[in-house]
């Protein structure tokens, strides 16, 4: 599933076709980045895991996104959605970082992004649960 195209130094990064988000140019090939090269298994069950992702919880994803927006910009503030997932029209996802897993049988990731509002936006998944959408997406990678 991922092609890696950095592998020189402990810390890999390669590239991997998502199912649903794309990236700033409307692509579905997304970044993914490991701290460690023995994570390169771990990292399959983590796109795994992300290209499997629910509809509940990408509705509830969107959701808070929107949320997010509308806090951060007057223009969003206004604006309504007739369907939550038209906010994905509006921002996009670039990057998925694996950290160490304390539980290896769980996949933890969080993905990167940014909002046409101007602000980056990311989210964290633990255990295949949606535990944080927003800005200090990073603190849920340790």
């Amino acid at each position: 599933m991922i092609n890696w195209h950095n592998k020189e130094d402990s810390s890999w990064e390669g590239s991997f076709t998502s199912t649903f988000f794309c990236d700033d140019e409307n692509s579905h090939e997304l970044s993914i980045g490991i701290q460690n090269s023995s994570l390169v298994d771990y990292a399959e069950k983590c796109v795994e895991s992300f290209n499997s992702l629910p509809d509940d919880i990408i509705d509830k994803l969107c959701t808070k996104i929107i949320k997010c927006a509308k806090r951060s910009d007057d223009e969003f503030k206004r604006r309504s959605f007739d369907n939550v997932r038209d906010i994905l029209k509006y921002c996009w996802f670039t990057m998925v970082y694996v950290g160490t897993p304390k539980n290896p049988n769980q996949a933890s990731y969080v993905v990167e992004g940014e909002g046409e509002w101007g602000e980056e936006i990311g989210f964290a998944v633990k255990n295949d649960k949606l535990v944080y959408v927003g800005v200090d997406y990073f603190d849920y990678l340790k």
